[in-house]
């Protein structure tokens, strides 16, 4: 058996990981970093500090240069990772050497998807072990032939709903989305914020499906975690606050582990 095989029969699906803590009446932790930042061998012991400390599924971003959803800390990040010569080929090949079980999604823009080739990307991820992809300058308008190789080779492809978003859309995004749905609790980029904003619990209200929601943007602490989950999200989101840790660079694994450990508390909290 080779080594593609072993690794997507060994990892689990994002419908799977939540089936799974729906029986437990339990939140999600979603925890993203960017793939290569510092280092390829470094994201790899990130990853499993982030399994350790409780993370269901892990977002490992594929940089880009012009990465327009992001904030100046995650920019930074996929500074470093393409200064560090990261590309598709290495990314996937990360993918495979990872020993976790949860699922893990791509994270990245539509752009070197294209150049790369949607097919052949897809085709790569799922190979690879990647569960889901999210593509946020991707309107759903457009995203037909990206939707069917991911239907094709049993990808997720995860869209985002904002604020601004208009019911329409929504309906739309709940049709030919999967996995879960990736909701922006406010306006702007990624980043740690000092609070929850209130649009938070108004997007949860409008948006009626049995996708499971996950709430991301500006979250950082286990505090944060516990109000967003009280205001009916299946999963939260972190990002920013990890990125931080990488990028300062000191004790850095087990401060993603003890993190990831305070957010994941903060969900159980309202189990």
């Amino acid at each position: 058996m080779g080594t593609e095989l072993k690794t997507a029969v060994r990892r689990q699906t994002i419908s799977e990981r939540f089936s799974e803590l729906r029986g437990r009446k339990e939140g999600a932790l979603i925890c993203y970093i960017m793939a290569g930042d510092p280092s390829v061998d470094s994201t790899g012991e990130f990853v499993k500090a982030l399994a350790t400390g409780g993370a269901d599924i892990i977002e490992l971003g594929f940089p880009f240069s012009d990465p327009v959803a992001d904030g100046p800390t995650i920019q930074a990040a996929g500074q470093r990772a393409l200064a560090g010569g990261m590309d598709v080929q290495r990314y996937f090949e990360l993918v495979k050497s990872l020993d976790v079980r949860i699922p893990l999604v791509c994270m990245t823009y539509y752009n070197p998807v294209f150049r790369y080739g949607v097919e052949k990307f897809v085709k790569g991820a799922a190979e690879a072990g990647i569960s889901g992809l999210i593509i946020p300058d991707i309107p759903v308008e457009e995203a037909a032939d990206l939707k069917n190789s991911c239907e094709k080779h049993g990808l997720d492809l995860i869209f985002l709903v904002a604020p601004t978003t208009t019911d329409e859309r929504i309906k739309k995004i709940l049709k030919r989305g999967s996995g879960f749905l990736y909701l922006v609790s406010r306006l702007g980029v990624t980043g740690a914020r000092e609070d929850v904003s209130s649009s938070t619990k108004d997007l949860l209200s409008r948006v009626e499906t049995e996708m499971p929601k996950a709430v991301g943007f500006g979250i950082s602490t286990g505090i944060q975690a516990e109000e967003v989950r009280k205001a009916g999200a299946d999963a939260v989101i972190v990002g920013s606050a990890f990125v931080r840790i990488i990028e300062e660079g000191k004790d850095v694994n087990e401060k993603l582990e003890a993190l990831a450990r305070e957010l994941k508390s903060g969900i159980l909290k309202t189990s």
